[in-house]
């Protein structure tokens, strides 16, 4: 089963989704970001076997249309609510990466009662950004510097913002995006492959939301609402993620049900590095 679909919100705004696999289980994947869209064909072709695995483009990014925002987490919910509801979900297994691991927590703590299990990949948990911020700026710089060249590149196009041609934006985020990736071999084209196809970034999204997050992350009222969220959770990630893991460990010690899975191997895309450890870790929920 393959369907592409145009959801509308609430508000009128069109998004982006993607149906795929045969599996019984609904599975629906949020992305990365702020600002970018989906890149999870690879995850679905890993558990379309298992589930049916729902992909969208959050507001304003990627094929879904253009928008001005909000640019809030409520705002996100009610659309990824959407997206449940156009599907006729009553209850769904939510997958989210990074930024998107944000947004799926955000939507389990507002709406417990559609999640079913709840697949945290790779987020920086619920403290607040001095919990891993610096750390990662530093790690980054650090394994972009493996390449001399790499790191020389990305600095002059980081200088020259935002003045950078559509091209050279695409070129800045492959390189940034190149140091997510430990097999240092292998990085460029793992990079490219998320560019490809490219849609830009959505900066104003970008900024709003991380704006967001350092008024709203680490506050009592979120460990709170941690505590008492009773929805099964998977906390999946890796040592080579460039953001310290000891980040997560925040949300894990809130969250009543959870488990957790380190792939040794991984970094922030652990499907990339560990595709068969990922698939299990998925699996136990799905």
């Amino acid at each position: 089963m393959t369907r592409t679909e145009r959801v509308l919100t609430d508000d009128g705004t069109a998004l982006w989704a993607h149906r795929t696999g045969h599996g019984a289980e609904p599975l629906v994947l949020c992305h990365g970001g702020p600002g970018l869209w989906d890149m999870f064909e690879d995850v679905a072709e890993l558990l379309g076997d298992a589930a049916s695995v729902i992909r969208w483009d959050q507001r304003g990014c990627g094929r879904s249309a253009p928008s001005e925002g909000p640019w809030t987490t409520e705002r996100a919910v009610a659309d990824l609510d959407a997206v449940r509801a156009h599907f006729g979900l009553e209850r769904m297994t939510l997958l989210g990466h990074s930024w998107g691991a944000q947004l799926a927590l955000s939507y389990a703590l507002a709406r417990p009662e559609r999640v079913r299990a709840l697949v945290y990949v790779s987020g920086t948990g619920i403290g607040p950004d001095a919990d891993w911020h610096d750390a990662y700026r530093h790690n980054f710089r650090a394994r972009l510097a493996e390449s001399p060249e790499l790191l020389a590149r990305w600095s002059e196009l980081t200088d020259r913002r935002p003045e950078l041609s559509e091209s050279e934006a695409r070129e800045s985020a492959v390189l940034q995006w190149s140091a997510e990736f430990p097999d240092r071999e292998r990085a460029l084209a793992h990079a490219h492959r998320m560019a490809e196809p490219w849609f830009g970034v959505n900066l104003a999204c970008n900024q709003a939301f991380n704006a967001e997050r350092r008024q709203t992350w680490g506050t009592p009222d979120l460990y709170e609402r941690c505590r008492a969220l009773d929805v099964p959770v998977v906390i999946v990630d890796g040592p080579a993620d460039l953001r310290p893991r000891t980040a997560v460990d925040s949300l894990q010690r809130a969250l009543p049900r959870v488990r957790r899975v380190v792939l040794p191997e991984a970094g922030h895309l652990p499907w990339v590095e560990d595709p068969t450890g990922f698939r299990q870790a998925v699996r136990s929920v799905v």
